[in-house]
């Protein structure tokens, strides 16, 4: 089961890349727009994604200029959000779009479902960044049909550390200038 699931999440790291190149590029744009300016970054993180936040804040590798988010945190114009979250129907997600949405706060989004009409958030975003998960990526090994293993947190993760790289690159440019 173990070379399956490596070969499940390296098809799953690949389906990211493939499609989503750039929009993690022009998501780290956005981001570093606040780290040039006198703006904080803020990750707001759902459902199990805030281990994102947690190694962005605390990892080896930090996150250059990101602040910690909650609900009573005070956003202004010259930040910028990054939220993650595994299904755009998240309420809380919405609500924060929302509001950012209305204050002209640019945000991005990272979640699963591809962006469309119906996905709320992937209209009300600047930028948007799908995780490509549809949902269990094995087969359970003792019931016929049923899938195991949605692996939104390493998607989540993936799809942070690639921002990162763009992210960081921009920030080391944009100092030699």
């Amino acid at each position: 089961m173990s070379k399956i699931l490596s070969t499940q999440m390296s098809g799953l790291f690949q389906r990211i890349i493939q499609s989503e190149e750039d929009a993690i590029e022009e998501t780290a744009r956005l981001l570093a727009q606040a780290s040039v300016g006198q703006g904080k970054v803020y990750f707001a993180c759902f459902d199990g994604l805030e281990a994102i936040e947690t190694n962005a804040l605390h990892g080896i590798e930090k996150f250059t200029n990101l602040e910690k988010w909650s609900e009573d945190t005070v956003i202004t114009d010259v930040d910028r959000v990054c939220i993650f979250t595994p299904s755009a129907e998240n309420l809380k997600a919405v609500e924060l779009a929302n509001m950012l949405y209305d204050k002209f706060i640019p945000f991005s989004v990272v979640s699963s479902e591809p962006p469309s009409e119906k996905n709320l958030l992937s209209d009300l975003a600047y930028t948007y960044v799908s995780m490509k998960i549809r949902g269990g990526i094995l087969p359970h090994p003792t019931n016929l049909g049923e899938r195991v293993v949605i692996p939104y947190l390493m998607a989540g993760l993936f799809v942070y550390e690639a921002i990162k790289l763009n992210y960081d690159e921009m920030l080391s440019d944009d100092d030699l200038d």
